[in-house]
C-alpha cells in the first residue's frame, strides 16, 4: 500500500513524497516508529498515536533537515508568522518571509505550498485516527468512552485546520448572499487504499458554506466527546472557543455569545497581559485555552521555531503603522520590554516582539487561541447585534484592554467615547490588533471583514519597506505617516487568494479545473 501511495499523489496527503520518508508519512507517531498495522492494537499505542497526530501539527514536514522535524506547518508556527505577514502590523526584515509579505508569491511558492501540503497531511492523519478508533471500540480493545474523546480530539484538529486553510485560500463567508462560492475540499476519510485514492481524486472543491457547516459539525461534536483537559490538548473548552471565532466569521453574532458565554466559568483573563508569555506559564494559567505544545526535542527548529524566527534572529519586526497608532497608549503594559516578562524587544530603538522567550531549546508554545480573543469576539458581535448592545461591548472590550492600562480610570473607553456601533467595532479591531500582535490573528480579520458593512478592510493593506526600519520610526507622539511602499493589495485582485499549489493542480484534475481566479 506504501509503494501504491508512493506513486499516486492526492490533494496533499500524499504529496511530497519525494522529501519525506514513508514512515514519516503513513506512521501516526512518527517519534515512535508506529506501524499503521500496529496503531490501534493496544490502548498504550493508540495514546501513542494521538500523540504522533499532534506531534504532526506541531512541526509538519515541510524540508525537514532535522530530528526534531519540519518548520511547524500548520500549528507550530507557520499559522502565526504566515498570519502576521500578510498583514500590515509586521515588517518583513529580510528575505525569510518576503513572498509572502509583498505578496509576490505564485503557484510553486514554498510557504504556500507546504501550508496547504502539511495542513491536509494533518488532516489525513485525523481521518485515519476516527477511522482507528472506531475500529478499536468495536473490538473491544478501548471503551467507548475513551474512544469518543478521541475521535472528539481529532475533529477538532480537523475542524480547526480546515478552517485556516479556508482562511488562506478560500474567499470570507459573506462574499456571496448564500456563501455558495468556492471553499476548499473537507476530507473526512482516511486515505490509505486505493479505493480512497480513486474516490477522493473526483472530489471537488466544497463550497464554503458547506464547509462552515462541516467546521461546525465537528467542533460541536468535539465539544461533546472530549473529556480530556489541559492547555496542549484539545478539550471541550476549547472547541467552544473556536466556535466563537467560526461564528464570528460566519456573521451569527447572536451564536458567538450564547458559545462565549459557556467559558465564563472555565477561563479568565490573566492579571497582566504578558502573563501568559512568560515560559513557566504557558501550559499554567487561566487564560490560554488551547496552545501547541513543543519541546527541545519536538518543535520547528531554528528556520521555523517562534522563539527563533521572532526572537533570536529577529526576522520580522513590530511596524510602525501599530506602534505608533494612537489608540495604543505610551504608557500600556504591552510595551513593556523587561526581558524575562515584558513582551517587547527594544534592540537599538527597533521594536520586536518578546512573546516567544525560549531562543535556545525553542519549547514555547504557539498560542492557538486564548480568551481574551474570544471576550472580544463577544465584545464585537454584541455591538453587532440587530439592537446593538453597546453596554456589554464597552464592558468586554474594557475588561481585555484595562489590564494593560497604567490608570484605568482616566484612560479606559466611555460610553461617551464609543457611542456609536461603528465607532465600538473599530475600537475592538484595533485592540485585536495590539492584542494579538505577533500571534497571527490579522489576516484572520482582513480576510473576513472583506465586505463588512460597518468596518471594511477591502484588500491587503499598505505595509511599511521590506527593509530594516529606522528606530526614528518608532518614535511616539504622533500615528505613523511616513512611505508605505509595499503597496496595497485590493481585494478583487488575484494575489489576496492564495493559488492551489502547482504539485497539487498536476496531479488532481479536479482541483485543477477549480484552480482560484487568475492564477
Amino acid at each position: 500500500m506504501k509503494n501504491i501511495i508512493k506513486t499516486i499523489i492526492l490533494t496533499a496527503v500524499v504529496l511530497g513524497m519525494n522529501s519525506c520518508s514513508e514512515s514519516n508519512l503513513l506512521e501516526l507517531s512518527p517519534i515512535n516508529n508506529i506501524s499503521e498495522a500496529d496503531a490501534f492494537t493496544s490502548p498504550s499505542l493508540i495514546a501513542a498515536s494521538m500523540n504522533g497526530v499532534y506531534n504532526a501539527a506541531a512541526v509538519g514536514q515541510y524540508t525537514s533537515t532535522s530530528t526534531n522535524g519540519g518548520r511547524g506547518y500548520l500549528w507550530g508556527a507557520a499559522f502565526v508568522e504566515q498570519g502576521d505577514c500578510r498583514g500590515e502590523d509586521v515588517v518583513n526584515t529580510g528575505t525569510f518571509y518576503q513572498l509572502t509579505y509583498t505578496a509576490t508569491y505564485d503557484a510553486t511558492t514554498a510557504n504556500n505550498v507546504y501550508y496547504w501540503i502539511d495542513g491536509y497531511r494533518l488532516i489525513n492523519r485525523c481521518n485515519l485516527m476516527i477511522e482507528g478508533v472506531n475500529t478499536a471500540v468495536a473490538q473491544g480493545i478501548i471503551t467507548s468512552a475513551v474512544g469518543n474523546d478521541y475521535i472528539g480530539q481529532a475533529k477538532f484538529l480537523r475542524a480547526i485546520t480546515h478552517f485556516e486553510l479556508l482562511n488562506f485560500f478560500a474567499r470570507c463567508y459573506n462574499f456571496t448572499p448564500t456563501a455558495s462560492h468556492l471553499g476548499i475540499p473537507y476530507r473526512e476519510v482516511g486515505i490509505n487504499t486505493q479505493a480512497e485514492i480513486d474516490s477522493e481524486v473526483l472530489k471537488p472543491r466544497n463550497t464554503v458554506e458547506e464547509c462552515y457547516t462541516k467546521i461546525l459539525a465537528d467542533l460541536t461534536a468535539a465539544e461533546n466527546q472530549i473529556t480530556t483537559t489541559g492547555i496542549a490538548k484539545a478539550s471541550k473548552g476549547a472547541a467552544i472557543a473556536f466556535k466563537t471565532r467560526v461564528y464570528l466569521h460566519k456573521r451569527e453574532w447572536s451564536n458567538v455569545i450564547t458559545e462565549g458565554n459557556k467559558l465564563k466559568t472555565l477561563y479568565s483573563l490573566t492579571a497582566n497581559p504578558g502573563d501568559v508569555f512568560v515560559l513557566a506559564n504557558n501550559f499554567n494559567n487561566t487564560e490560554s485555552i488551547f496552545s501547541t505544545q513543543h519541546t527541545s526535542t519536538i518543535n520547528p527548529t531554528t528556520n521555523g521555531a517562534l522563539a527563533s524566527m521572532y526572537g533570536g534572529r529577529r526576522l520580522v519586526a513590530i511596524s510602525p503603522i501599530i506602534w505608533r497608532n494612537t489608540s495604543w497608549l505610551s504608557d500600556d503594559k504591552r510595551r513593556n520590554s523587561t526581558a524575562l516578562t515584558g513582551m517587547v524587544q527594544n534592540v537599538s530603538g527597533r521594536m520586536y516582539t518578546n512573546k516567544y522567550k525560549d531562543i535556545t531549546t525553542y519549547t514555547d508554545g504557539a498560542p492557538v487561541i486564548r480568551y481574551a480573543e474570544v471576550v472580544l469576539n463577544m465584545a464585537e458581535a454584541s455591538a453587532r447585534l440587530t439592537t446593538p448592545d453597546l453596554g456589554t461591548a464597552l464592558t468586554l472590550l474594557n475588561s481585555v484592554r484595562n489590564r494593560s492600562l497604567a490608570t484605568p480610570a482616566t484612560q479606559a473607553y466611555t460610553a461617551a467615547t464609543l457611542s456609536t456601533p461603528t465607532a465600538m467595532i473599530n475600537a475592538i479591531l484595533t485592540e485585536r490588533r495590539i492584542e494579538f500582535l505577533m500571534e497571527g490573528r490579522r489576516w484572520s480579520d482582513i480576510q473576513r471583514l472583506e465586505k463588512d458593512n460597518l468596518a471594511p478592510i477591502a484588500g491587503i493593506p499598505a505595509k511599511y519597506a521590506n527593509v530594516l526600519p529606522p528606530a526614528a520610526d518608532y518614535t511616539l507622539g504622533t500615528a505613523y505617516t511616513g512611505a508605505l511602499t509595499v503597496l496595497a493589495i485590493p481585494a478583487a485582485d488575484t494575489r489576496f487568494l492564495w493559488p492551489i499549489p502547482q504539485v497539487e493542480n498536476n496531479t488532481n484534475p479536479t482541483l485543477a479545473a477549480q484552480q482560484n481566479p487568475g492564477w
